[in-house]
């Protein structure tokens, strides 16, 4: 599809903005370019074959993972051979989306090989058991059993623990995350119980479109409905951070920074298994509106999140992030700051 001049200078300099220091603008762009969609993969594809920093083809391949086109496909599959670690467990994510598609096979194939590589990391060959975990364990058990002997004892549990009974899908289920994702949304209570009863055959592409859905109907419900569409879309973000993906980090870190009260605690659960270093500000943000009480429950999640992500990042009281923390919030940052060493 041609770019209309007008679309294309804003697709320009939201390509740029994918380079950007500040996480928070790169972010901004990803969101932007995921609703873009299509007209913006031809852009993104020619980062991942230019020799781009490492935060930028991240960001390049969060996008396309969002957008889900199946011409970035080859070229994705091909970055999973990239020497750089975190832009090959950044390829994992993005042809994760792909494992049920007319090229399923083809993906399943070259995740395996990745997963089998005892010469890569292990991190990466963890990201691509990960991904495979979302199909039905028979169809992989001749993986995990070849796995459970591996040389890496981490990559050996993972396997072992990737072997698990799984239930046939719910099509009752199914078809009410198939019309939210169009917009179709049902009562808020019982959109949550869907997502939390989803298996791993639902798309994560289709998963994120429920999210954006479930946010676009929240922000016009009057406040005493509010609540129970933020309730439904922190289970969105639970399920999506539960099977690796960071498709719904901006989101989570947005709703951090405008917050004025608790959110659900599954906003939390989530930033402590995908957060980065671009979400410490907002949590610290969010810490101390709070009022940084150590007894409240709010406070205590807050803190503890910030100094998992801070530890899992490698946040030392040096790092730029930590800095500015403290420059802004004071006596906060410094109760944060106590788990970072």
């Amino acid at each position: 599809m041609p770019i209309r001049p007008s679309s294309g200078k804003q697709i320009d300099q939201l390509i740029a903005d994918l380079s950007a220091g500040r996480a928070f603008t790169r972010d901004a762009a990803i969101a932007r370019l995921t609703i873009i969609g299509t007209r913006a993969v031809d852009r993104l594809i020619a980062i991942l074959e230019t020799p781009a920093a490492t935060s930028t083809r991240l960001a390049a391949l969060r996008t396309l993972e969002g957008i889900a086109d199946p011409r970035a496909l080859d070229v994705v599959l091909n970055v999973l051979n990239d020497p750089d670690d975190a832009v090959a467990c950044g390829a994992v994510s993005a042809v994760q989306v792909f494992l049920r598609s007319a090229r399923g096979a083809d993906v399943v194939d070259r995740l395996t090989r990745v997963a089998l590589d005892t010469h890569r990391h292990s991190e990466v060959r963890l990201a691509a058991i990960q991904a495979l975990s979302d199909l039905e364990a028979s169809t992989l058990m001749p993986l995990w059993k070849a796995l459970a002997q591996d040389i890496n004892s981490t990559v050996r549990a993972k396997a072992r623990g990737a072997v698990s009974k799984k239930t046939k899908p719910d099509a009752t289920l199914a078809t009410t995350i198939d019309a939210a994702a169009r917009g179709e949304l049902p009562d808020p209570a019982m959109l949550k119980q869907a997502i939390v009863g989803l298996d791993r055959s639902v798309s994560l592409a289709l998963l994120h479109r429920v999210l954006e859905r479930i946010r676009e109907r929240e922000v016009n419900e009057p406040s005493h409905r509010r609540t129970e569409w933020t309730t439904a879309r922190a289970a969105a973000h639970l399920a999506l951070a539960n099977r690796g993906s960071r498709l719904g980090l901006y989101d989570l870190r947005e709703s951090l920074e405008g917050s004025t009260r608790p959110l659900p605690v599954e906003f939390l659960s989530a930033l402590s298994l995908i957060g980065d270093s671009s979400c410490l500000e907002a949590i610290a943000a969010a810490y101390a509106k709070a009022g940084g009480s150590a007894t409240d429950w709010w406070t205590q999640h807050l803190a503890a999140v910030f100094r998992e992500i801070a530890k899992r990042e490698r946040i030392t009281p040096r790092h730029a992030v930590v800095k500015r923390i403290a420059q802004r919030w004071g006596d906060a940052a410094k109760a944060l700051q106590a788990g970072v060493r």
